[in-house]
């Protein structure tokens, strides 16, 4: 086996990106006598119709983060890791269901254009300064550095260069196109991820096998570690902290995948830009089957990783090539990038585009995102308020420019992260709780008040950082115990709706609140394929979980 790219893996990447490049700035043309407006550079004229949207939505949050991150997670813990993958295809089902027709009946751009109608611009802007910090600071940061770990494990790439690569790639169609940009390129990045993922599992559990096959790598896997196959862990298992048990089925996990799924501005923009609510439903429809497929090819490969590694006669057919950039308990995240490097020539080129596909997709929506909340819930609203559709555009450009050069400059940074999928995680569950807590009591509680958000979302904060910071710095007090984040989370978001409900209560006496959601008849009926389908993905949710438990 050669560790090294030949010359098909080449040609096939290359393509890949050519291609990538060709159709982005393809829609991204203005059509003649046509100037772009805001409508469609942030939310792609309304016109995606539901299979651009299930793509799309699956294509944005694929990134390394699960790739490599997941991967790393899944080498370290086993399947337990993917209660996040099948738990959001639950929570998309709600999402779909209760929140995505009061987001599109209100016509929203933003997430925070939302909490403006229903609380006030002051709490509208300290959310959109959230957001910016998060996507910029996290997620934007995160993915470059998993990317770029990944060009230096199989084509010894420089960090510094596989940075700069990787963000000039996603800047040059994405900046200039806007969501339609990235929405149509997604259609295909999609497919490039979910065939490339399945060749590199299938390839991987062949190996194990022998040449027997992908039923046999798996049954093998199965027979070698049956342990890393329980989804709920028990308090022994050294993951616990990061999975706590029967917590991630109804604490925690909950907090971290309504928050994503239903308030997350790159993930809810591109149902914001669908056609009609029952196309943007049908999207979602579709990509919570697909969230259903992730694991088999972003978890399964990291367990198969951990296998072939423990096993004398695989290493040694590997060669040389097997001991370059091994992958440990202490650094799992190098579980997924050591195993394209077996791949055959050609198939190394078709899996790593897929990998470049899910980086370059992620980095093109936060991108877009980040651009879209900053120009319309900061520059229309405090810098130029009578801003012009040519002048919205292009400072929607610059925030993007601006974004990607502050994340690139940090993520070399980052080299000392083991798990970073639990890293993103843990530190986005600091600002969600406070978030969702916002956001759930103003859909669903009129007696909501403006003044008791904005005490809620300052108080989560503080609260978050308590539940992270006091039981660690107090470890010898018996008060005090070691918290999972997950709990961290779920207390969190708890404590919070706490302190709003108290603080609304106080303040109207139990009066409605005057920009309370009405919820009317009808609002929330779904056809009868959401329902079906909908139907589907709980039995086979039952199901997984019945065959996983432990």
């Amino acid at each position: 086996m050669t560790a090294n790219f030949g010359f098909w893996d080449y040609f096939i990447f290359i393509a890949y990106a050519l291609l990538i490049l060709g159709v982005g700035l393809w829609v991204s043309r203005d059509k003649k006598g046509h100037q772009k407006n805001a409508e469609d550079y942030f939310l792609a004229s309304k016109s995606l119709p539901w299979w651009a949207i299930g793509a799309s939505l699956i294509a944005a949050n694929i990134s390394a983060e699960q790739f490599i991150g997941m991967s790393g997670s899944g080498f370290a813990s086993g399947l337990a890791i993917a209660s996040y993958e099948w738990m959001a295809a639950l929570t998309l089902l709600i999402v779909g269901k209760y929140f995505l027709p009061i987001f599109i009946e209100k016509g929203l751009y933003t997430i925070p254009e939302f909490v403006e109608k229903r609380y006030s611009t002051n709490l509208k802007t300290i959310l959109a300064v959230f957001w910016i910090a998060l996507y910029v600071f996290i997620n934007l940061t995160t993915v470059l550095y998993l990317g770029a770990l990944a060009l230096e494990t199989i084509m010894g790439v420089p960090m510094i260069y596989g940075v700069l690569g990787l963000a000039l790639f996603a800047a040059a169609y994405s900046l200039y196109g806007g969501l339609s940009a990235v929405a149509w390129t997604d259609v295909i990045q999609v497919v490039f991820l979910i065939l490339g993922g399945l060749v590199t599992t299938y390839l991987a559990l062949d190996t194990v096998s022998g040449g027997n096959g992908f039923v046999a790598g798996l049954s093998r896997v199965y027979e070698e570690v049956p342990e890393r196959f329980a989804m709920i862990l028990d308090e022994s298992n050294p993951e616990y902290k990061n999975l706590p048990g029967i917590a991630v089925l109804v604490g925690g996990m909950w907090v971290a995948n309504l928050y994503y799924w239903g308030f997350n501005q790159y993930i809810i923009q591109r149902t914001l830009a669908a056609k009609s609510l029952k196309e943007a439903q049908k999207g979602i429809l579709l990509a919570a089957f697909l969230k259903l497929l992730i694991p088999l090819i972003v978890v399964i490969p990291g367990i198969t990783a951990y296998v072939m590694i423990n096993d004398p006669e695989i290493m040694a057919n590997l060669g040389d090539a097997g001991l370059k950039n091994l992958p440990s308990l202490e650094q799992a995240d190098k579980a997924y990038p050591w195993l394209l490097q077996f791949l055959p020539t050609g198939l190394k080129g078709v899996a790593f585009a897929a990998l470049a596909a899910a980086i370059v997709s992620s980095l093109a929506s936060m991108l877009n995102s980040t651009s879209t909340i900053f120009t319309m819930d900061i520059y229309k609203q405090y810098i130029n308020k009578n801003a012009s559709d040519k002048s919205t555009v292009g400072m929607g450009r610059i925030s993007a420019g601006v974004a990607l050069i502050i994340a690139a400059l940090l993520a070399p940074q980052l080299g000392n992260l083991d798990q970073a999928f639990q890293f993103i995680q843990e530190y986005t569950g600091i600002v969600s709780p406070g978030i969702l807590a916002v956001f759930m009591l103003g859909l669903f509680w009129k007696k909501t008040t403006n003044k008791a958000a904005i005490i809620g979302a300052l108080a989560s904060i503080p609260i978050a950082m308590y539940f992270k910071v006091a039981p660690n710095g107090w470890s010898n007090s018996s008060v005090f115990v070691d918290v999972p984040f997950m709990h961290q989370m779920g207390y969190t978001v708890l404590l919070t709706m706490v302190v709003i409900i108290i603080a609304s209560l106080i303040q109207h006496k139990g009066k409605d609140d005057e920009k309370g959601i009405d919820i009317k008849k009808g609002l929330f009926k779904t056809s009868p394929l959401f329902n079906i389908g909908a139907f589907a993905v709980m039995i086979i949710l039952v199901l997984l979980y019945s065959v996983f438990w432990n």
